[in-house]
């Protein structure tokens, strides 16, 4: 894995946090003829050069979202072949990740997943727990909506319970309740696959993010889409509802 770039004195903006949608494996494959399990598979090549790059460019956290809370509708055998390669990917990925520092956390509906595959999880995060090199985010079952839901029951029950008083619940106390919580939100959110919408993934946290929409499937994605997602980013003004000053200020 590659040493991340230095940053340089009146470089572009990096982002600190960024998001991705991998969007297009299914398609690729029936570009070629493949079965759909052809393209899961190539997709996880993008995986691991996403990740690479990631460190390069100094990324601080990457979130990917890999299984969403609406991909449980999708045929019975995709779902089993999707949780046999996640499998697998954490069999195959976990030691170099721990090897190259990179630390590993899981979010979503674990209730929704198989014991296998929440004890590999469980392992994984204990295993990569004191690294900092990278902080690499998996959604799996994971809803932005199901997430704020989640946390709103449990912002009801500590009411219930008296721990807290309704009246001091704000967006603070919200976010402490996310799947997310303790995470910067994402700088820049990244959708392959020629799709422009967030398709309920970190609902909450998406709310001042720049979005970058491409129409590269994901097996495709390769080192210099990433850097041209980066270069778009570190040429956008982020004012978060502010009105830029005349003067050059924020």
């Amino acid at each position: 894995m590659p040493a991340a770039v230095p940053q340089q004195s009146g470089a572009l903006a990096v982002p600190r946090h960024v998001a991705v949608i991998m969007d297009g494996n299914g398609r690729w494959a029936e570009q070629r003829s493949l079965p759909r399990a052809a393209g899961h598979r190539a997709g996880a090549k993008a995986v691991r050069t996403t990740i690479e790059e990631s460190v390069r460019h100094g990324v601080a956290a990457l979130t990917l979202f890999a299984f969403s809370s609406e991909n449980w509708q999708r045929p019975a055998g995709e779902v089993g072949l999707l949780m046999q390669l996640f499998l697998e990917a954490l069999d195959r990925e976990v030691a170099e990740l721990d090897a190259n520092s990179v630390r590993i956390r899981f979010i979503g509906d674990r209730e929704r997943l198989v014991p296998a595959l929440v004890e590999r999880m469980a392992a994984a995060e204990v295993r990569t727990a004191h690294h900092r090199r990278l902080d690499l985010v998996i959604a799996v079952a994971y809803g932005g909506r199901w997430d704020i839901a989640q946390a709103t029951r449990r912002l009801a029950l500590d009411v219930a319970a008296g721990r807290r008083d309704a009246a001091g619940i704000d967006e603070a106390a919200v976010a402490a309740s996310l799947e997310t919580a303790g995470r910067p939100a994402p700088d820049l959110f990244i959708r392959t696959g020629g799709e422009r919408r967030i398709s309920n993934f970190l609902l909450w946290d998406l709310a001042y993010t720049e979005l970058w929409f491409t129409d590269t499937l994901w097996p495709d994605f390769d080192a210099a889409c990433f850097a041209n997602a980066l270069e778009d980013f570190g040429g956008r003004e982020r004012r978060f509802g502010r009105v830029a000053d005349p003067a050059g200020g924020a």
